[in-house]
């Protein structure tokens, strides 16, 4: 059962687990698109060079319409892969049809000379696997699909003696490339799962899991140097009394309180917001897509009063509070820094409200 699971595995999710390859699938969809951005870009230069060389060389004159279709589909998909996002699922799809268009135009190729054995096609059978990232069973029909209707169409049209050569290479490359993809893949992957762990390491607080100071400013700037978004919530969230806490329990219970608050936020904000740890007793959270003030107080209010129940001290009667100092970002903040400032300022008057422990910014 061990040697199927791990057959699977490897066949399936590149030799690692199920859970491990889908926590890096992204980092694959967006190293697969930055190499076929460049192939695509390579693409369109070598067929210009070709169909531009083939009205000085009589033997290359007749694929001359190949090299001008080929460059043409190169030069739109380089365009495409300028305006589409790096994980996109469209992006994937894309670079599945260049390969078959690839695996049609090398057919094609070798139409014009039926007697001689199918060269580029073989080529691109073991080579193309090799520039791919994905479930090595889906290369695997890839491969399989372009060698059985290339094998089928030339049957008839090739003599019978050079089609028995390509069968035989079609189906010892076919099997070839499927090994190299799985190789290439397992390898790759792998990669990316060390990377993962190192910067889950690096990014990760080590007291209550969330991001750190250092990962929460990069991936707000990144979300702030967006130009296609414009809209966001940022909250600041600060523990009341904690210096007394501290001083009145000790220092066991106030790294209590960051922990059970830590997970109270984990497990409350589990969709596409962003949440850490800033510092001491001050956390983060970011709404993404949204500048909607009724909004941030109902947030406030909802997080002020889960708080309250869910974080224990060990006065059973007292209640832990926070203030939370809300900024919205609607486009004009250039970078995190700018937009902490907004929120810092609303957490300093929430601090000194009497009733509502929240302030929205202006």
């Amino acid at each position: 059962m061990k040697i199927l699971r791990k057959i699977r595995n490897y066949y399936f999710y590149c030799g690692i687990e199920k859970d491990e390859y889908n926590a890096v699938k992204k980092d694959a969809y967006i190293s697969n698109f930055k190499v076929w951005k460049i192939l695509h870009f390579m693409m369109a230069g070598v067929f210009a060079v070709l169909c531009l060389a083939s009205f000085f060389n009589d033997l290359m004159a007749m694929n001359r319409l190949l090299y001008l279709i080929a460059f043409l589909y190169s030069a739109l998909a380089s365009v495409a892969f300028i305006v589409l996002k790096k994980d996109s699922l469209i992006a994937q799809l894309m670079i599945y049809l260049s390969m078959s268009l690839l695996f049609l135009f090398a057919a094609l190729v070798n139409l014009n000379k039926v007697n001689y054995n199918a060269t580029t096609f073989i080529v691109l059978l073991v080579l193309t696997p090799m520039f791919m990232i994905d479930k090595p069973y889906f290369m695997t029909i890839e491969l399989s699909a372009a060698s059985a209707i290339f094998l089928i169409w030339m049957h008839g049209i090739k003599p019978f003696e050079i089609w028995q050569i390509d069968f035989v290479n079609a189906v010892a490359f076919t099997v070839v490339g499927s090994f190299l993809n799985i190789i290439s893949n397992s390898l790759r992957i792998r990669e990316f799962v060390l990377t993962r762990q190192i910067r889950i390491q690096k990014d990760t607080d080590e007291m209550t899991g969330l991001r750190n100071k250092g990962s929460l400013t990069r991936e707000i700037n990144e979300y702030l140097a967006d130009d296609s978004t414009d809209k966001g919530l940022l909250f600041i969230l600060d523990v009341d009394r904690f210096k007394s806490i501290n001083d009145t329990y000790g220092h066991d219970v106030g790294d209590s309180v960051i922990v059970q608050l830590g997970r109270f936020l984990a497990g409350r904000f589990t969709g596409d917001e962003i949440t850490g740890r800033f510092g001491g007793d001050e956390f983060i959270l970011f709404v993404r897509d949204t500048d909607d003030t009724d909004l941030a107080r109902l947030v406030a209010r909802d997080v002020i009063a889960g708080v309250s129940e869910s974080v224990k001290l060990p006065d059973e009667k007292e209640k832990l509070s926070i203030s939370v100092g809300i900024a919205p970002y609607n486009g004009t903040e250039k970078n995190y820094s700018e937009l902490f400032k907004k929120a810092d300022v609303a957490l300093y008057k929430a601090k000194a409200g009497a009733e509502e422990r929240f302030c929205v910014y202006g």
